[in-house]
């Protein structure tokens, strides 16, 4: 997958400071595909998710399903 042209967003409850924070693209979506990178590392490798299954994830960190 080819993600030079992707739109990358992070976070709003990330700080412009950097640090731990991940970025996804929608650019995929119609594909069924959110590519996922580390933020501090672009040009890096992604870890690609299916549509569905990167929001179910999303949706159970909002409803904090994951001990912290």
């Amino acid at each position: 997958m080819n993600l030079t042209h992707a739109a990358w967003e992070k976070s709003s409850y990330s700080g412009s400071s950097g640090g731990q924070c991940v970025e996804f693209s929608r650019t995929f979506a119609d594909s069924g595909l959110i590519p996922v990178r580390d933020s501090k590392a672009p040009t890096g490798p992604a870890l690609i998710f299916p549509s569905d299954g990167w929001s179910c994830f999303v949706s159970a960190v909002k409803h904090g399903e994951f001990p912290g």
